[in-house]
């Protein structure tokens, strides 16, 4: 694993993204923010299922899946919205994340500003669904990284670096 994303897997185990984007959220925490505001931006189980986030060396891939069992309507659901946001994305269209997690999130400005260098596809799963991103431009790759950081550390339990 290269350096890059490395440090970005340190900064975020050590919760400092955490303490850099409480102020935004007011009394609650980022957490607890995600926790409330997602059955607006997802429609499915968010306590049911996880997100899962991997760091590449030339993007990252994002996963949401059940925790456990097999729930068809829940897998339909997860496959549907992922299948639409990463069509969303592809266009460089971020409205979601914003909704959910503010528009200043890091990262968000960059991935709208230079979609037409991200390879962004989908793949549905037998337990969910995953969006890969892919660009061989260094400053939106560290927009990946740093909007991957920001997720995992605002999704709290209901995500994991994988």
């Amino acid at each position: 694993m290269n350096t890059h994303v490395n440090l970005c897997l340190r900064l975020v185990a050590a919760g400092l993204l955490t303490v850099a984007l409480a102020p935004a959220y007011g009394e609650s925490t980022p957490q607890q923010h995600v926790h409330q505001m997602s059955h607006h931006v997802m429609p499915f189980d968010i306590a049911g299922s996880v997100h899962l986030f991997k760091m590449t060396e030339q993007g990252g891939r994002q996963r949401v899946v059940l925790r456990e069992g097999q729930d068809e309507q829940q897998v339909a659901l997860i496959q549907r919205h992922l299948k639409h946001e990463a069509m969303r994305f592809a266009q460089g269209d971020y409205g979601d994340p914003a909704t959910l997690h503010g528009a200043d999130m890091p990262g968000l400005k960059e991935l709208a500003d230079g979609a037409s260098s991200i390879r962004v596809t989908y793949a549905p799963l037998p337990n969910g669904a995953e969006i890969q991103f892919e660009t061989d431009d260094l400053s939106l790759l560290t927009a990946i990284h740093r909007w991957f950081g920001a997720q995992l550390s605002e999704h709290g339990a209901d995500a994991h670096a994988e």
